[in-house]
């Protein structure tokens, strides 16, 4: 498999670079999980990174490569989100309306 030096922003890990495998098209994960097992031995809390450009080239604007940023309020729950999905309830338990 191959790997690819990642670098991380924001966080816990701020500034550190770490090999992150790369999937059959040569991009890392969209979000990277980092569980953090607690000290008084609960359950480990899981730092929350999503993938982001690290930059763009000038002409044709491609992705120059990529980076984590960290996500505190990461609300996915790690739970796959397809498009043709409901939407999230709002904490009143009906769908979230915009509109009004």
């Amino acid at each position: 498999m191959k790997s690819q030096d990642t670098p991380f922003e924001g966080g816990p890990m701020d500034g550190r670079v770490l090999p992150v495998l790369v999937g059959p098209t040569g991009h890392p994960p969209k979000t990277y999980r980092i569980p953090v097992p607690d000290p008084g031995g609960g359950p480990p809390t899981v730092l929350v990174y999503r993938r982001v450009p690290r930059g763009h080239s000038r002409r044709l604007g491609l992705v120059q490569g990529w980076k984590y940023r960290y996500d505190p309020d990461d609300r996915s729950g790690g739970k796959l989100r397809w498009p043709w999905s409901r939407p999230d309830a709002t904490p009143s338990g009906k769908p979230d309306d915009a509109n009004g």
